[in-house]
């Protein structure tokens, strides 16, 4: 059986805690940041944990992290 690839975007947008769950950075941050109040935009900023529903699919696509 051949060796499984990484997907390569997916690598650069997630990375692996610790405790094995998969961190991500928020969405919307990159412009039209005008009508985003201060507020807002400094949450965007914290990442956060890849929702339970989804992390099937983020840990195919990354097998060897």
């Amino acid at each position: 059986m051949p060796k499984l690839k990484t997907h390569r975007g997916a690598a650069k947008r997630f990375t692996k805690t610790g405790s094995g769950k998969i961190k991500r950075n928020k969405a919307y941050k990159s412009h039209i940041l005008t009508k985003k109040n201060a507020k807002r935009c400094r949450n965007l900023r914290k990442s956060t944990l890849v929702s339970s529903g989804d992390m099937k699919r983020v840990l195919a696509m990354l097998p060897n992290a």
